[in-house]
Order: C-alpha cells, then structure tokens, then sequence
C-alpha cells in the first residue's frame, strides 16, 4: 500500500501503527467504553431519601443529644429547616381525600390524627383537618414543639403563662392563671414552620382551620401522664377574677384568664393508617 508524504499519522492516534494497520485490541476496548457509557446513561437514578426520613433523622440526632431538654439553637433551626421544605405531596396527601371532608354539615367535624414515628425522645405525626375543624386550646409542658402547615388556611391563637409570681392567691384558689396572647391570626400554606418552646413560643394553642388543612407536628419529648407530659384542655374565662389583689393584674386584648377544663365533648380525634413514605428506624 503507497503512503503518500506527509500522510502519515502519529502512532497511537486513532489506534493506528505507522503502516496504517490498527493496532490489535483497541476497538474492543473503544466498543467497552462505548457500551459502559449507553449503560450509564439507561440507568435509572438512584432512589432518593424520602423527606420523612430525612427528619426522622434530624430528630433522632436533635432531640437525642438534647435528653429531654429544649434542642440547641443550631439543632432547633435544623429541624425547622427540614420541615420548612416538607410539601404535602412528600407524605402522600392532598385536599380531595376523605380525612378532609365534612360528613356533618352541622358542628365540629372530628380531626384525624395520622401516626408517623414515636419513641422516648420525640414524636412525628399529621393532624387533618376538615373545613370548620378545631383542635381546642390545650398546653404541651416541658416539650419543644414544630407545627409545619402543609397545605390550606389555619386560624391560630397562642398563649404563653405569664410568670407564676404574679399570679395572686386569689387567683390560684379560683382555679385561674393568667397567660399573654402570643399569636392571634390566620396562616396560609406555604408558611414557615412554628416553634414553640415549654415557657415561650405560644405554649398554648388553639387551631382552627377555615378550609382543610394539613399539619405536620414534631413534639419532644411526647406527651407522658408518666413523666408530668399530660394534655391539659382550657376554657378562656369571660370575666376576670375580682377577689384581692387580682384586680392589679394586666387584663385587656393582650392577656386572658384561663381555666383547665375537660376536653370538649364535640371535639373528636381520631387515628388512622399513614399511608405515605415509611420511616426506617435502624
């Protein structure tokens, strides 16, 4: 074969020697490559965490190294930060299903509770709400608390105690405390996650939800009759006590005089199977 001047290539480009002839092996190995990188590209993605369990482990590693007590700041904002990218459609719900829906169209509707994960140190889980529906004012003792609005428009009102030493005899003897408004108003899906603290935060709260709601919850530790954790329901007082020195005492749009009380008989929670992704607890 006549090589014309000039033409002849460098040895070891194109997997050819000098006389032209392509060096033995290289095209299988070309073909190798080839096929390794279509395998590549046909591969499905790996699957990712599901967003639960990312905040399962937030909470394992938050609430367990805080042993009961409230979480650092550095560990309060991580879990909030997860649980302020968690969208409705990371735990399988939507609007449309039964847990959302009025079966009554006169009085309080019952609210579903949807269990995720529970242990000594923290407990995740959803409350859904339909139209109308109200969660009454109840208190959380000694625990941290992260309530996630998922979806819809939920009325809000919170309390914080105001400190026990000015509180009066009188008072206590008549079964009342006094406690500061700390949130009175409506939050709309998407909405940074609430944290409320055991003496700060709004400590107390009532939900109300004006259309069907979803709301992811965090608490740690969880309630425990065992451990003083117990849920204790309240009444708003409409009047405010007049023995003694309570009259002194602040009063107006900013306060209230609260009075525990039974839960109340037309408030109905119920449970019901989660059916979105599963936390793995390893």
């Amino acid at each position: 074969m006549r090589v014309e001047a000039g033409g002849l290539p460098e040895l070891g480009s194109g997997g050819r020697s000098s006389s032209g002839a392509r060096e033995p092996g290289s095209a299988p190995r070309r073909r190798r490559r080839q096929q390794q990188r279509r395998a590549a590209m046909a591969a499905p993605p790996p699957p990712q965490r599901p967003a639960v369990q990312g905040l399962f482990e937030a909470c394992r590693e938050v609430f367990g190294a805080s042993a009961g007590e409230v979480p650092s700041p550095a560990g309060v904002e991580r879990i909030k930060s997860v649980l302020d990218s968690i969208s409705a459609a990371d735990v399988s719900l939507t609007p449309n299903m039964s847990y959302f829906r009025r079966v009554d169209s006169h009085g309080t509707p019952k609210i579903t509770y949807l269990h995720l994960y529970e242990c000594e140190a923290f407990s995740i889980g959803i409350f859904c709400l339909p139209p109308r529906g109200v969660i009454p004012l109840h208190n959380h003792p000694n625990m941290t608390v992260f309530s996630k609005l998922l979806f819809g428009e939920l009325y809000v009102k919170s309390y914080d105690w105001v400190e026990a030493s000015q509180d009066s005899t009188d008072v206590q003897l008549q079964g009342l405390r006094l406690a500061k408004v700390k949130v009175d108003g409506i939050l709309n899906a998407p909405c940074e996650t609430s944290v409320l603290y055991p003496e700060d935060g709004g400590n107390l709260h009532c939900f109300t939800a004006q259309t069907a709601c979803a709301i992811l919850d965090v608490l740690g530790p969880p309630y425990d009759d065992g451990s003083g954790r117990h849920c204790q329901h309240y009444n708003v007082s409409l009047s405010s006590p007049s023995a003694g020195d309570s009259r002194s005492l602040p009063g107006g749009d900013g306060y209230a005089w609260l009075e525990e009380c039974e839960p109340p008989d037309n408030f109905h929670l119920v449970g019901s199977n989660y059916m979105g992704p599963r936390i793995v607890d390893n």
